[in-house]
């Protein structure tokens, strides 16, 4: 067997990634089920990096080039995010800054979604301040 190039490695890792996660399927589009078995998730391991020896040299490309279009997996995207984990308070404080109507009663759920939203453009209405006094406005 020729040796495996780093990107086949890669894709094999991350398929026995996906395997002990439990998320690997087999088949065609995982119809036929999670893979439970470690030696099955070898052989689908080898054929998606395009090294297995039951297949032709032209569908072993094909699958390699099939396999780098798909990426990673939902869990290790995950993992991958490093955003900050702030707790309701800090949230809390973000939400007042921003004038989010009804943050009290918010959980930190809540105040994730609504900080998530863009801000409001700022808006003028009757409560605001007018450019012109009292005095020139009885004038007109």
């Amino acid at each position: 067997m020729p040796k495996e190039t780093p990107a086949q490695k890669t894709t094999i890792d991350r398929v026995m990634h996906a395997f002990k996660h439990g998320e690997l399927d087999s088949g065609a589009d995982g119809k036929a089920g999670k893979v439970k078995n470690p030696r099955q998730a070898i052989a689908v391991a080898l054929s998606e990096a395009g090294v297995s020896n039951r297949k032709p040299p032209t569908q072993n490309a094909r699958t390699r080039r099939a396999t780098k279009a798909k990426g990673e997996t939902a869990n290790q995207r995950k993992e991958d995010q490093s955003a900050p984990e702030h707790n309701r308070a800090e949230l809390y404080v973000q939400a007042r800054k921003r004038n989010i109507p009804g943050r009290s009663k918010m959980t930190k759920a809540q105040l994730e979604k609504a900080l998530r939203k863009p801000p409001l453009p700022y808006q003028t209405g009757s409560h605001t301040r007018c450019s012109t006094s009292v005095a020139q406005a009885s004038r007109w």
